[in-house]
């Protein structure tokens, strides 16, 4: 196998290309696709084949859930629950951005996923091209960054060909990613406004304390 090159303008995503991804994507397809911190694994987190061919591509552990893109805040409150003033402080001030925020998840989303914990890792990406896909998939996509274990994530479509060329069958080029750092991880699962950081990323700790102070 060797992965398709697909170019898709990175502000203003062609919807014919989209929705030639989301074609990729229903038939159980891994795509790597840009968003704002690194490209990204996507698959449809329903199929729980593809979901399996993210881990095994990875060499990831099975106990480990995977991170999902959105494409506005509206859809973590139906893939979520018990979301609470913590969750609405960061996503009002974070999102769309470089925050991942870890969540109970509701009953809409197959176990498999949050990789048996009974957790969502969510964010909305500041990359048009993710959201547009999501948007036109009707489902959130799985954003593990595209990059083979103990590999640089990538930041260059490039980068992706050389780790995962003959892996995956579609790269979208959406130009360099805006940032080359990874997202922060906040883990809110805890419930009653508890929180913890899980990953110092683009977002400073002092930041998330101060967006949670008030």
């Amino acid at each position: 196998m060797t992965a398709e090159t697909l170019r898709i303008h990175p502000d203003e995503p062609e919807p014919a290309l989209i929705d030639y991804v989301v074609a990729s994507l229903n038939n159980g397809n891994v795509v790597a696709l840009p968003t704002d911190t690194f490209y990204g694994l996507a698959v449809d987190p329903v199929n729980l084949q593809a979901v399996d061919r993210i881990y095994d591509l990875k060499a990831r552990a099975r106990h480990k859930p995977l991170s999902l893109l959105i494409a506005e805040v509206a859809q973590a409150y139906e893939l979520a629950r018990q979301l609470d003033s913590a969750f609405d402080r960061l996503a009002e001030k974070f999102w769309p951005g470089p925050l991942t925020i870890v969540v109970k998840a509701g009953s809409k989303l197959p176990l498999r996923v949050t990789a048996n914990t009974g957790n969502l890792a969510l964010r909305v990406p500041e990359a048009a091209i993710p959201r547009a896909v999501v948007t036109r998939l009707g489902l959130p996509i799985t954003a593990t960054s595209a990059n083979l274990a103990g590999h640089p994530e990538c930041a260059y479509a490039i980068g992706v060909r050389e780790q995962l060329g003959d892996k995956i069958p579609l790269i979208v080029d959406g130009g360099p990613t805006a940032r080359t750092t990874a997202t922060t991880i906040v883990d809110l699962s805890g419930g009653g406004n508890s929180w913890m950081i899980l990953r110092e990323g683009a977002i400073p700790t002092h930041e998330i304390a101060l967006a949670l102070q008030h």
